[in-house]
């Protein structure tokens, strides 16, 4: 293949694909780009998933026991798999290259708008909870009444420069904002494969002191199933579903990496293979974790990880468990963000060139976002909070909902019935799940504020 035929084959020029640049070749940086590889495909997927969902994983642990929980975890793994694929085939059946492309071949303009509004929802709220995250981790944090050392208070006290502010803030100006500035995402695989490894190295230390801890009989055993006693604990269930959802959309990215795969046919291998190592990373933090901790598992982990652990350099490990996981989630960050940008450009400038292009729009569409997501994370005090909401009402959409619409609707009369019985038990299942568990988060809501008048 010539350099010309490989460049011309590499370019973006679809109608149905507003989300993605049109055309590569209009920056200079993209001439001597050949396609992404296997590898960095299964990374940039993998960190897609594997973002702050592990953080809260151990907590939906605590609501419905391990045994529910793994299973939960392990469905969802692949009913997450069967969407993507239902997506991805309606996709080459309708020559979209974005996801926002297969919805309005679906449903025309609206669907198209209506599935950026939900990307631009999720990933604003996913963004947010990492921020949360890095605040409680290097700053502390304050949980029914107890508060939760940070690693810069440990290390130096309380100041003005190490309080939530003040380390939010440097770091979306130091770390979030050049990492998102990058206008291709195969240029993020090394940062991908790096937060993977830090995800993995927060995984084997927690693994490592659990069992140490099992050794010396130090450690109680967990519920394997929920106690339910009443009603209440019945509907408290069902405030999981949202977290789990949450923890595994990933769809947003798929056709972004789709397109720069240097062979593109490979995405199936890349969604299985990114879905199995995600998924053992769940299951081994979450499993672990409450193990480790019990009931008195927070709904953001790491913030576990601050008293003495019973175990010789109980301190040391403390630092290097938040410490790691802090550097993967900023380097997360970049990947989630590169879809909301490109999401909320095709929503609000969709006649527009290229967004790769326009370094003016770029940059504004840039520091908007981090803007947005550095006050969000400033004023909403809990993780919890954010998945309950986004995994309740976008996520649910984006995984589960709008691929199995498109099936249904079968512009191009190539589902099955199979199909179809599919994806009408995904919305069903979807719509019903999280009608409860936002009925649920509203009981209790105006439970706890009604209290303290009776």
């Amino acid at each position: 293949m010539t350099r010309k035929s490989s460049r011309k084959n590499k370019q973006i020029i679809n109608e149905k694909a507003p989300l993605l640049p049109k055309k590569l070749d209009d920056a200079n940086e993209y001439d001597e780009f050949n396609g992404a590889s296997f590898t960095g495909a299964v990374f940039n997927l993998s960190t897609t998933i594997v973002g702050s969902g592990i953080m809260a994983l151990p907590a939906t642990m605590k609501v419905l026991g391990l045994v529910p929980g793994i299973v939960l975890v392990i469905f969802m793994m692949f009913f997450t798999e069967a969407s993507i694929e239902l997506l991805l085939r309606f996709s080459r059946a309708g020559k979209s290259r974005s996801y926002g492309g297969v919805m309005g071949d679906a449903f025309g303009v609206t669907g198209r708008m209506l599935l950026q509004t939900f990307v631009v929802v999720n990933n604003i709220g996913t963004l947010i909870v990492y921020m949360i995250i890095l605040g409680d981790v290097l700053s502390g944090t304050t949980s029914s009444g107890i508060h939760h050392y940070g690693i810069l208070e440990g290390w130096f006290g309380e100041h003005i420069w190490n309080g939530r502010f003040f380390v939010v803030l440097v770091t979306t100006l130091l770390v979030f904002a050049p990492l998102a500035c990058f206008k291709r995402i195969d240029s993020l695989r090394y940062t991908s494969a790096l937060s993977v490894g830090l995800a993995v190295v927060f995984v084997v230390i927690t693994v490592g002191i659990t069992v140490v801890k099992l050794i010396n009989g130090s450690i109680a055993m967990p519920r394997w199933f929920p106690d339910v006693t009443d009603m209440t604990g019945l509907w408290k269930l069902f405030t999981a579903v949202p977290v789990l959802v949450t923890a595994y959309i990933c769809h947003f990215n798929v056709h972004t990496i789709t397109n720069e795969l240097e062979d593109s046919s490979q995405i199936q291998s890349v969604v299985r293979a990114s879905l199995a190592l995600c998924s053992t990373v769940y299951i081994a933090t979450s499993f672990f974790a409450y193990l480790l901790f019990g009931d008195l598992t927070l709904s953001d982990v790491l913030a576990n990880f601050d008293t003495n652990l019973g175990i010789p350099y109980s301190s040391l490990l403390n630092d290097v468990v938040r410490i790691s996981y802090a550097a993967h989630l900023m380097l997360v960050f970049p990947i989630i963000f590169f879809a909301l940008r490109l999401n909320l450009d095709g929503l609000l400038f969709p006649s527009s060139r290229p967004l790769v292009s326009s370094n003016g729009r770029f940059a504004l569409i840039t520091i908007g976002l981090l803007s947005i997501v550095f006050l969000g994370a400033n004023f909403i005090p809990s993780i919890w909070d954010v998945f309950q909401f986004t995994g309740a009402t976008a996520g649910v959409c984006i995984g589960f909902i709008f691929p199995a619409a498109i099936t249904i609707k079968d512009r191009h009369g190539i589902a099955t019935n199979k199909d179809k019985i599919l994806a009408i038990f995904m919305i069903v299942l979807a719509v019903l799940a999280n009608l409860v568990a936002i009925y649920s988060d509203a009981y209790a809501i105006f439970k706890k504020n009604a209290a303290p008048i009776a």
